[in-house]
């Protein structure tokens, strides 16, 4: 199916097609149709707000801004909907070509004595302390706000403020700092006024009219004293912040067009990646965690190439019981490397959702290489990794009861309803927690009700019978033979050391799989809390297979080392192993927190946690089950050469 699919998608490029909602749309001038399908109407759609101080997103409409309430809004797929995406129209429409200077959008008034108004207005103004910002669409594109940082680079920004305010000592918060003339002490300043300019390509070979390659914004902030004949030229726009009375806010904008020929359609999203100077990190990080694989692979290669060679050619030239009564380490634990774990149930069901993750995942990265789930496509990331989330139910139940079966478990519906109910149910316990936390507080990021009991018919209707037929198939099918006979009598394990001790390995284990994610990480956490636009996807799918490599190679090192020691418990260890840098990456996430970002308030405190917990689980069982398939291949090739009688 992969294979269809690819070859599908480089028949589309080579036919010269374009993915869904990503086509070129042309544009030209009022009242020239000599092109087909040629729009002369320029559409601004506006996107929900959000701000890096916190994790309560809003909708548009909550700020009473202008609105356009007589269009239908955009429909909005999975993704969007998880993500709090609530696109909506906008009044703010301008003619191709034609430009605008200081065009009045309307005016919002506001009566502090009347309850409602000033209610609206303090929510404004919390908005403005917080630092929210718009997010505006002007043909599927951001419309970006560019300003300069330091060493002359500029950074463009998918987003602008609604404001900023100026403390009581005159220092100026977030925005302020780009006006000298925001001098009012505890005052805030509204950006009621943008400069938008558009950037077209013409297409005159293809006689196609023109293309949008750019949208950018500058906000600003007018006093208008004629509200109904704005001129945009007097001072700065400010609300004192214990202002009593009647307070008006006259929104108007202006719109200029740019043609642009150095910038092509196709690559008209470059100059927002461009001005994310992440690239050189991203090798660095590439370099770090390939040191890593080398140093492992080494190791490996050791034990491989020369102390197993050794080990299996002089155990299998003995010729008496007595010659292997003299051996010691993981050759004396042959008869009991394959007994059952305790617990073998609750490892299958793990290790059933954790092998749903991982196909997702491995899936999800390879389109996203091929570019199908780009930012311009909205929301297709979280839509495709659910859709496939929920159609992999038949591997999970299969991988679950075929081990479960190996363990020699006999309670197979037990097991079945664990993979199809367990890992999935504390996940979606967890997010409908999180969901009520959003409803109470008016976010735009809650989930309609409608859409939750959509998701819960894809689990039950769907993923949960697909679970169901593939546990069939896994109990139908006969055990896993292993390559040596497990004794009826277990065999005592001596005293430990220290470093071969279960907890001792298990948290050494997690440590160099994270060091080769951190980075990585960091750039992931970036872009779902700040707000960054996150595409480097080449990066993240090479780190996503030194991650496989890395957790393989580390559990086969210390599950050689237990065996060495005559401690023949490897599967829940070799699980644990991996599965602990799921600790390190919320031990990290906990540093990013109290480091990196300014977020206040309780609600938003828990909801950052509530979905950290989430994003732990699933990174837990998805390094575990690389762990314990690794390990499992190893144990099961060392003793498939060992002559037992």
């Amino acid at each position: 199916m992969l294979l269809w699919l690819l070859g599908a998608a480089l028949l589309a490029r080579a036919a010269g097609f374009y993915l869904p909602g990503l086509a070129p749309v042309s544009f030209c001038e009022p009242g020239k149709d000599q092109v087909p399908d040629c729009k002369s109407t320029i559409e601004l759609f506006v996107n929900r707000l959000d701000s890096v101080e916190s994790v309560l997103p809003y909708e548009y409409t909550a700020f009473d801004f202008c609105s356009e309430k007589t269009m239908k809004r955009p429909s909005e797929n999975l993704g969007q909907v998880l993500f709090g995406e609530r696109i909506e129209p906008s009044p703010y429409k301008f003619e191709f070509k034609k430009p605008a200077v200081c065009q009045k959008v309307c005016t919002r008034t506001y009566d502090t004595s009347s309850p409602s108004d000033k209610a609206k207005l303090d929510f404004l103004k919390k908005g403005m302390l917080l630092n929210y910002q718009h997010h505006w669409i002007v043909d599927n594109m951001p419309v970006t706000w560019c300003y300069d940082v330091e060493d002359g680079q500029k950074f463009c920004n998918p987003g602008f403020p609604i404001g900023c305010y100026v403390t009581e000592g005159g220092r100026a918060k977030d925005a302020c700092v780009v006006n000298s003339n925001f001098k009012e002490k505890d005052a805030f300043y509204i950006f009621n006024h943008v400069d938008i300019t558009i950037h077209y390509h013409i297409v005159e070979h293809e006689q196609l009219g023109a293309r949008l390659v750019a949208a950018k914004i500058e906000p600003k902030s007018y006093e208008n004293p004629n509200d109904d004949n704005p001129d945009c030229a007097g001072g700065p726009k400010f609300l004192k912040n214990k202002y009593t009375g009647v307070f008006k806010i006259p929104y108007t904008y202006s719109v200029n067009f740019v043609e642009d020929k150095s910038i092509r359609w196709a690559s008209r999203w470059d100059y927002i990646l461009e001005s994310m100077p992440h690239t050189n990190i991203q090798w660095f990080s590439i370099m770090n965690s390939l040191v890593i694989v080398l140093f492992l692979s080494g190791m490996v290669a050791m034990i491989m190439l020369r102390t197993l060679h050794k080990d299996i050619a002089r155990y299998n030239q003995m010729d008496s019981v007595e010659d292997a009564q003299e051996e010691f380490g993981w050759k004396l634990v042959h008869g009991d490397v394959f007994r059952p774990p305790r617990k073998g149930m609750l490892l299958s069901v793990f290790l059933g959702s954790g092998t749903q993750i991982f196909i997702m995942t491995f899936v999800t990265l390879f389109f996203a290489c091929l570019g199908f789930l780009s930012p311009a496509n909205r929301g297709a990331l979280m839509t495709c990794a659910v859709v496939l989330w929920v159609l992999l139910g038949t591997p999970a139940g299969y991988v679950a009861a075929r081990l479960y079966k190996s363990f020699g478990g006999e309670k197979w519906k037990t097991n079945v309803l664990l993979t199809a109910f367990l890992c999935p149910g504390v996940v979606f316990a967890d997010f409908f927690v999180m969901n009520l936390i959003l409803w109470g507080e008016g976010s735009s990021a809650a989930m309609p009700f409608g859409t939750l009991v959509a998701i819960l018919a894809l689990w039950f209707c769907i993923s949960v019978p697909l679970t169901f037929i593939g546990a069939y198939f896994g109990f139908k099918k006969a055990g896993i033979e292993h390559p040596v006979r497990t004794n009826q009598i277990p065999r005592q394990i001596p005293e430990q050391s220290f470093y071969t001790k279960p907890l001792p390995g298990i948290v050494m284990g997690g440590i160099l799989p994270f060091g080769c994610i951190f980075i990585q990480l960091f750039f992931i956490l970036n872009s779902i809390w700040s707000h960054q636009m996150y595409y480097m996807f080449g990066f993240l799918f090479l780190v996503f297979i030194i991650l496989v490599i890395t957790c393989s190679e580390a559990t086969i090192l210390l599950c050689y080392f237990h065996l060495c020691a005559e401690d023949y418990h490897w599967q829940w260890r070799s699980f644990l192993t991996s599965g602990f840098t799921a600790v390190y990456f919320l031990v990290y996430a906990i540093h990013y927190f109290f480091s990196k970002l300014q977020i206040t308030g309780l609600a938003s405190t828990i909801l950052y946690f509530g979905y950290t917990m989430i994003m732990a689980l699933i990174f837990f069982l998805f390094t575990g089950t690389i762990g314990f398939f690794a390990c499992f291949w190893f144990v099961t090739k060392i003793y498939s050469v060992v002559k037992v009688d």
